[in-house]
């Protein structure tokens, strides 16, 4: 017999550190901490779920992951989608957006619009989203470094289309500490960094109180190479030093706290996957009542969006990664999630064409019309073997955030590199793992391939024309908006950076001045300098 089906011929560990026993009983569960933590769906601590009914009321949000080139190319895939049946939007910008770059910035050359939506001014959030219902479709903005000016722009464009900004949903990604860990579209140093995320907490508790500001994404500190239990941990660390931030600008917990949401990651052992988030519904549900002292039920809510599982798709036989899809979304639809975005078979490889992200999307119609994931709430709760996964991997949670905690807070060790460091071991370690095959991937380390393929992926091409196109509307919003308006709106966005002051109300008035995303982070960085990465060995 193979022994990897043979669960009694060697000792099978998860990649969160955990054993795994070839049976489980109901002591089991008693010896990991009992039943005593689950409660009903709906009900403190949420680990069934953070609704009663869950799908049964209302199905999971499909947000498929978007953008590319010109906001005139996205808007007609944004339509695409929502006829296939999309019922979210999740947007993709280009690097130089995200870092901040306006598209004629010699840094951005050769990177306008390639994987990633150009955003220069509010002229382009005008064409991205026109025609689109934004009460029927909600948006998330997957931006970090430029995030007070995104949503700035996301803002006043509902606001010029007559939407009510008070009334208005949506989501900005907004994360700026994994940036540091994870991804490097940071701008500035850290502490100002995670001042002007609470910035955004803090404007729209005020004016857009039914806005999410931050969506907290431990999806790419997993990408990074986290495991599953450093994922969430590291998470949820970073999410306390957000509500730190709000709380010390004088902000209740419950004014903001139903609005954090969160991003996380799907790849790997289905059953430790789903003990994952049934195990950080109910840790997150207990760190916004008991340490916050949050009194509304739906401040302790871990409201989430299960992404893709990137880092779970490979390059060999792409066609593969259509079935490991297919599972990814299977385990968000088991974990509860309120939004599924699911990585398409080609993303090894490239921006994913209409007909791989139409299979993406199918998937998650299919759970959901076929497999009957929403006839019932929680369907593996009451197993012996995931109620004890659940319950190991939240005290494997909580150690981890107290070892942070311990050293000095999240901020301190991501300021030092610790975290980095941490993270860039753990992804050496999974490295050396498959290359040895002591971890199995299916078409990589196992069951390959050896002759070379026709690889059926049609490659996205890198348009420079709409490169040049995108840097002459930019030049052409500049001429045409008032210049005197602009420069008084980069002068109170300036001047509220160096007198420690919100800087939001600023960049939503330069925004509308039309002042470009380039220019506001110009205006941000004369005051709170630039980022400089350390490196630990």
């Amino acid at each position: 017999m193979n022994d990897r089906l043979n669960p009694a011929a060697k000792r099978v560990v998860n990649e969160s550190g955990i054993e795994i026993r070839p049976v489980y009983t109901k002591e089991d569960v008693e010896r990991s901490g009992g039943f005593g933590f689950i409660g009903d769906p709906g009900a403190y601590p949420f680990v069934r779920g953070i609704h009663p009914l869950m799908y049964r009321h209302r199905p999971y949000t499909m947000r498929q992951y978007t953008g590319f080139g010109n906001p005139g190319d996205t808007n007609r895939r944004f339509k695409y989608l929502i006829a296939n049946g999309q019922t979210g939007l999740n947007v993709a910008f280009d690097l130089p957006t995200q870092c901040g770059l306006d598209s004629d910035d010699p840094l951005a050359h050769g990177e306008v619009g390639r994987v990633g939506m150009a955003v220069d001014t509010l002229r382009d959030f005008e064409v991205a989203f026109d025609g689109i219902d934004l009460e029927r479709i909600t948006v998330s903005l997957t931006v970090n470094g430029a995030a007070p000016q995104l949503i700035a722009m996301y803002l006043a464009m509902a606001e010029k289309r007559g939407y009510d900004v008070a009334k208005l949903r949506g989501t900005a990604q907004n994360d700026i500490l994994k940036e540091f860990i994870g991804r490097g579209t940071w701008i500035y140093p850290v502490e100002p960094s995670v001042n002007l995320v609470g910035d955004t907490i803090e404007y729209c508790a005020k004016h857009a109180p039914k806005y999410s500001p931050v969506s907290v994404c431990g999806y790419h500190i997993r990408e990074s190479g986290a495991d599953p239990v450093q994922e969430m941990a590291y998470a949820f660390c970073i999410a306390k030093a957000y509500a730190d931030e709000a709380i010390r600008r004088g902000l209740d917990v419950d004014e903001f706290a139903g609005r954090l949401s969160f991003n996380f990651n799907v790849f790997g052992n289905l059953f430790e996957q789903v003990a994952k988030f049934r195990a950080a519904r109910g840790l997150w549900a207990k760190i916004v009542t008991e340490h916050y002292g949050a009194r509304k039920p739906e401040s302790g809510w871990m409201r989430m969006i299960a992404g893709g599982g990137g880092g779970g798709l490979t390059f060999e036989q792409p066609e593969v990664n259509i079935v490991r899809g297919a599972y990814y979304a299977l385990i968000a639809a088991l974990a509860g999630a309120q939004t599924t975005a699911l990585c398409c078979y080609d993303e090894a490889y490239t921006i994913p064409t209409e007909y791989a992200q139409r299979i993406s999307l199918r998937t998650m119609q299919l759970l959901l019309e076929e497999m009957g994931l929403a006839d019932t709430v929680d369907p593996l709760g009451g197993s012996w073997y995931v109620e004890t996964l659940t319950n190991q991997m939240r005290q494997k949670m909580e150690q981890a955030m107290a070892e942070v905690d311990a050293e000095g807070g999240i901020v301190k060790l991501v300021a030092e590199g610790a975290i980095q460091a941490r993270v860039s071991a753990q992804a050496y370690r999974m490295q050396r793992a498959i290359e040895s095959g002591e971890f199995r991937k299916v078409g990589v380390n196992c069951y390959r391939v050896e002759q070379a393929e026709e690889l059926e992926v049609q490659m996205h091409p890198y348009n420079e024309d709409d490169a040049r196109e995108q840097v002459a509307r930019l030049n052409e919003a500049r001429a045409a908006r008032d210049a005197s308006r602009a420069a008084a709106a980069l002068g109170a966005v300036r001047a509220a950076a160096r007198e420690g002051r919100n800087v939001m109300p600023a960049v939503f008035e330069a925004v509308k001045a039309y002042a470009t995303v380039g220019e506001i982070t110009e205006c941000l960085a004369e005051v709170y300098g630039r980022y400089r990465e350390p490196v630990r060995f």
